[in-house]
């Protein structure tokens, strides 16, 4: 490590300053497209708007803070989110459930998760950057520790890049070699490396920042709003192009539009590391230095002010000198334990007259729930998330049923979030029913007619669904189902799969092993 960091703590304060800044202004425009024309914060914050990028990182800080011996693994990781973090959304949801479920990292982040590609694991990058200021390298395995327990493959080569680069950028000024450096980390097939590298070219070639966004998303698009992908290029963008300019930078990355209040986070961090006198007075004073945390975070006693968090993170700085992570020996992964067992069948919509079915094929919603057909039978899936090929459904309609297990009530909401035409039934009830739909399966809000708010008894319930064939241009059916418990709609462990009994999957286990599913949305 470097002896001395010039500015050191100036730089840390910058750092959060510039991380509430533009957290603040993109939150207003997530998950909308680009391009996105605003040059101000709308509304106006009076005060810090809490975020959950910022909020992790102070739980972070706590937990290592706590330790005898500070240092940065999975299992600390893991262990700051059961007893601390109540983040439902996405990827943190997922994670959550398989750790409760009786997984271990990076299995939390990898198996049944659609979420690996999110936006999760980079945006709480900067704590690792500044505790190794000026050694990428630790910085980035500091990120690859944090990053597996709720992402794989390109959601954690996200984290690792941009914890590098932000690691870098304390004694680094140049974006040639910044970016050289933090790419170099990165194995040359992850799809970061590359939307990095066409970035590059890209802004030299001198195209705009629209044509550039465009050019992104054209080559590493469609894709959900979260995805790292195409939100690491849209802060490589706002930074080149920004010339070393505050505005520029946050206006650019917000006008890319997607995951907002993260990417243009992620910029006004990194451009307050490399000067921390950067941020424009008018951007700091609506939002001020008190520190504001989501009601989600629980059981900690967080610092007062951005100024207090970083003497909190200066003093961590100093107790991790020279400590790398150590991930213990590998473990292998049986992913058997943690399939769900169905039935599944196939109908047929021939000889049903228009009443008994609608335009989908499928009966009308509010119809009585189809009986299994003749031809139905055992077998598993994978996980929450299927995806069936067209290829192999024997007729039009799939006809799949469920059994959720509660060993308690749950009042709380159920998610059937599907490509296709559906309808689902509880207990004989219809509950919901849609057309074709985007796969986004946020639990907490899912997409228009795919959820329902239910009240369960304890024990045994019957979920049945039916799904209908895919058009010939796509090649598979997919689905997500879920049951979230109110008020948090965080997931209910084993509600679809028995409790696995104990292995080298389990919360015994000390070591990592492979990612699995690295790409599984592409």
């Amino acid at each position: 490590m470097p002896s001395s960091i010039e500015r050191y703590r100036e730089k840390v304060l910058a750092c959060w300053r510039g991380k509430a800044v533009g957290g603040s202004f993109g939150q207003s425009f997530e998950g909308l497209d680009g391009p996105i024309r605003a040059d101000y914060y709308v509304p106006v914050p009076e005060g810090m708007v809490p975020n959950d990028d910022l909020d992790m990182q102070v739980v972070y800080a706590s937990v290592l803070s706590g330790l005898a011996a500070p240092r940065v693994d999975r299992h600390v990781i893991a262990r700051a989110w059961r007893e601390h973090i109540r983040f439902p959304w996405c990827e943190y949801g997922v994670a959550k459930r398989n750790l409760a479920e009786g997984l271990v990292p990076p299995f939390t982040g990898s198996f049944d998760n659609w979420y690996t590609c999110g936006e999760g694991a980079v945006i709480r990058t900067e704590l690792w950057a500044c505790l190794a200021p000026g050694e990428p390298e630790r910085a980035a395995a500091y990120a690859y520790e944090d990053a597996c327990f709720d992402h794989a493959g390109d959601g954690i080569w996200a984290a690792v890049f941009m914890a590098a680069l932000q690691s870098h950028a304390f004694v680094e000024s140049d974006p040639d070699r910044l970016l050289d450096k933090a790419s170099a980390l990165l194995p040359i097939s992850s799809r970061i490396r590359q939307v990095v590298h066409d970035t590059r070219v890209w802004v030299s070639e001198g195209h705009d920042w629209e044509e550039v966004m465009s050019l992104i998303l054209g080559k590493y698009g469609p894709c959900d709003f979260t995805d790292t992908r195409i939100n690491t290029g849209f802060v490589v963008l706002g930074w080149l192009m920004s010339e070393g300019d505050f505005d520029k930078a946050i206006t650019i990355t917000n006008g890319c539009g997607a995951d907002t209040d993260s990417s243009t986070a992620s910029v006004g961090a990194l451009m307050a590391i490399i000067e921390p006198d950067t941020i424009p007075a008018k951007w700091l004073a609506p939002i001020g230095e008190h520190l504001v945390l989501n009601r989600e975070v629980v059981g900690i006693d967080p610092p007062a002010s951005l100024d207090e968090f970083t003497d909190q993170v200066s003093k961590l700085r100093d107790a991790l000198t020279g400590v790398w992570p150590d991930r213990g020996d590998d473990c292998a992964f049986d992913p058997t334990p943690y399939t769900i067992p169905v039935s599944v069948g196939w109908s047929s919509p021939y000889g049903q007259v228009w009443g008994e079915r609608d335009i989908s094929s499928l009966r009308p919603a509010g119809s009585p729930e189809p009986p299994m057909p003749a031809n139905a039978r055992q077998l598993t899936v994978p996980g929450t998330w299927v995806r069936w090929p067209r290829a192999e459904f024997e007729d039009l309609i799939l006809v799949i049923r469920y059994t959720i297990r509660l060993d308690r009530a749950v009042e709380g909401r159920l998610m059937f979030n599907c490509s296709e035409d559906i309808r689902v039934w509880l207990d004989g009830e219809f509950v919901l029913g849609s057309q074709p739909s985007m796969i986004m399966p946020t639990q907490h809000r899912p997409p228009m007619g795919q959820g329902a708010d239910v009240s369960l008894a304890g024990g045994d319930h019957r979920l049945v669904a039916t799904i209908r064939r895919p058009p010939a241009h796509r090649e598979y059916a997919e689905w997500i189902v879920a049951l979230a418990e109110h008020p948090g709609l965080e997931w209910v462990p084993h509600a679809f799969r028995p409790a696995a009994g104990p292995g080298p999957n389990t919360l015994a286990a000390t070591g990592g092993g492979a990612i699995l599913n690295v790409d599984r949305r592409q």
